[in-house]
């Protein structure tokens, strides 16, 4: 029965790096709150004179060896790295894939429409796949899709770079450009 009691345990997550009486190394490297470099101490040495500043002592590097720890406030440690990580989730771009579909038989004017569609779309930073789909008899004339995915090529050359190379799935002609 005390099994069953173990097994509906609920787990806690470690939440950040682990703090004063959560280091299991016998010794750490030390870094005072002001940046200057201890040396090698005892833990519990180090944890009391954490504690003689009113300051908690973190480990920043738990792969060293001996761990790297520093004599800082957690709350300020913690508020520190949730700034860094919302400043790089800011400044990270999400990269979509827009389609264009075709047919081997689009007209000009057509074909003119989606392509100033797909440069906006590159500007953009986007990625862009072209899709030409064959119906019928079509498919008897893929030399037709062959010389419309050159053309897109060559109208998309000053923007943007091949990065997979046209390719026949089934019924449908693929390619697909990134901006450069």
């Amino acid at each position: 029965m005390a099994d069953q009691k173990n097994y509906f345990q609920r787990r806690t997550k470690d939440r950040g790096p682990r703090s004063n009486n959560r280091i299991y190394s016998p010794e750490v490297q030390v870094i005072s709150s002001d940046g200057e470099n201890l040396g090698v101490l005892n833990t519990t040495q180090a944890i009391s004179m954490a504690k003689n500043e009113g300051l908690d002592l973190i480990e920043i590097s738990p792969n060293a060896k001996p761990p790297v720890c520093k004599i800082m406030d957690m709350g300020k440690y913690k508020y520190d790295a949730q700034k860094k990580a919302n400043k790089a989730k800011k400044k990270q771009k999400k990269i979509d894939l827009k389609e264009i579909k075709l047919r081997p038989v689009t007209e000009v004017h057509d074909y003119t429409f989606k392509i100033k569609n797909a440069q906006k779309f590159l500007s953009k930073g986007d990625k862009v796949k072209f899709t030409i789909r064959f119906k019928g008899r079509e498919l008897q004339h893929t030399h037709l899709g062959n010389e419309l995915m050159e053309k897109i090529k060559a109208d998309m050359s000053s923007i943007g770079k091949i990065e997979l190379h046209p390719k026949f799935d089934g019924k449908q002609m693929i390619m697909v450009i990134q901006p450069l």
